[in-house]
């Protein structure tokens, strides 16, 4: 920007949208352990393939996997009968045991935790693609895994009660 004789040189910076990605976290808090998985869009399908990958590739051998999540409309086993076989989004679907978050909770959501220290600790600066954006996610948690960086979870379910009182319905 032109300015006054003596005056310091002004520069403005433009933000320049490089395109978009959603972050999938895979969160197992009391092992400190956390996967990562950058895709373009945030669909039913997505979802779906998402737990697929956690039932078939990261716990193939548990009995029953504990899904925690948000309520946003994806995050449902209805997902997986649009995006398999119903064969194989039954057989998918019995392998979670589904649990959600109060609405306008999710804060209570750990995976939710993970993301944010992410975004703090890597995605602090615009990043020029998505494979540049895919690395730093990946070195962020190949980083955090390697700390073991656990999350102790204290909040109680009494303790739910009294502080989030008006998220549970009220019986008369």
């Amino acid at each position: 920007m032109p300015c006054e004789p003596g005056q310091p040189e002004k520069v403005d910076s433009v933000y320049i949208r490089n395109g978009v990605a959603d972050v999938f976290m895979i969160s197992e808090p009391l092992a400190g352990r956390r996967e990562t998985v950058v895709t373009q869009t945030r669909t039913a399908l997505d979802f779906a393939e998402i737990l697929r990958y956690t039932s078939d590739t990261l716990y193939p051998r548990a009995e029953k996997i504990v899904l925690v999540t948000d309520n946003l409309n994806t995050h449902s086993p209805a997902s997986l009968y649009k995006a398999f076989p119903p064969e194989e989004a039954r057989r998918l679907a019995e392998r979670f045991e589904w649990h959600y978050t109060p609405k306008y909770g999710s804060w209570l959501d750990m995976a939710e935790i993970e993301t944010g220290i992410m975004s703090r600790q890597a995605l602090g600066k615009p990043l020029p693609d998505m494979e540049s954006f895919k690395q730093q996610v990946r070195a962020w948690t190949i980083r955090r895994n390697a700390e073991c960086a656990k999350i102790n979870w204290q909040f109680k379910t009494q303790d739910a009660r009294i502080k989030l009182a008006r998220l549970y319905p009220v019986i008369v």
